[in-house]
């Protein structure tokens, strides 16, 4: 198991990338995080449940998804190392979240919660734009994805998640990629054979 020192390192190279901090900050900004582990197939949060937290991820792999009346399983964000996952509505105005949020292999995360995290903006008011930094990325990442969605045929849509992520399909089982892109699953394995053929052609 990883040691919490390692944990640290990890997550202060991803805020040193966009912020600079002292080591005192580093200590305090630390000292607020409290760590915690998954199992595969263990729920971070459920459907319903107030999110409590932002998760940093250290390790493993975890994804996002509504679940709707007629039981069908909505994939909505994933997770890699080095990402932050939430339900940011529930996480920041207490209200029951709509997703649910699920390790899909073995995890280890940071977390700050929302009393600890409005601390840190009073204390090192930097770590606002670090955020701020982090709300852009992900807006503009779920612009794109909502403009593929508009101009993009299935195929190219799954084209251009591969390419962006490579290593995806060996993290993530192909009936979630189908419905993350908003497709079948047949429809993606049809996709996924026609694009093997060209590549032998």
């Amino acid at each position: 198991m990883e040691k919490t020192e390692e944990l640290y390192k990890l997550i202060l190279n991803h805020a040193s990338q966009r912020i600079n901090l002292t080591e005192e900050e580093q200590r305090y900004f630390c000292s607020l995080l409290t760590v915690r582990h998954l199992l595969p197939r263990q729920y971070l949060v459920q459907q319903g449940d107030i999110c409590n937290h932002e998760s940093y991820v250290c390790k493993g792999f975890l994804r996002s998804f509504y679940m709707d009346e007629k039981g069908n399983d909505h994939t909505l964000h994933f997770s890699f190392e080095d990402w932050w996952i939430t339900d940011s509505t529930s996480f920041l105005m207490r209200v029951p979240a709509t997703r649910n949020i699920v390790a899909l292999e073995a995890s280890t995360l940071l977390q700050i919660d929302k009393a600890s995290l409005d601390q840190l903006y009073l204390d090192i008011p930097v770590f606002e734009r670090y955020w701020r930094i982090m709300d852009e990325k992900s807006g503009i990442a779920q612009n794109q994805r909502i403009l593929n969605s508009i101009s993009m045929s299935g195929a190219e849509r799954y084209e251009a998640l591969i390419q962006k992520y490579p290593n995806l399909e060996q993290r993530m089982p192909q009936k979630y990629i189908a419905s993350y892109l908003g497709i079948t699953p047949v429809f993606l394995s049809q996709i996924r054979k026609s694009l093997s053929r060209t590549d032998i052609k």
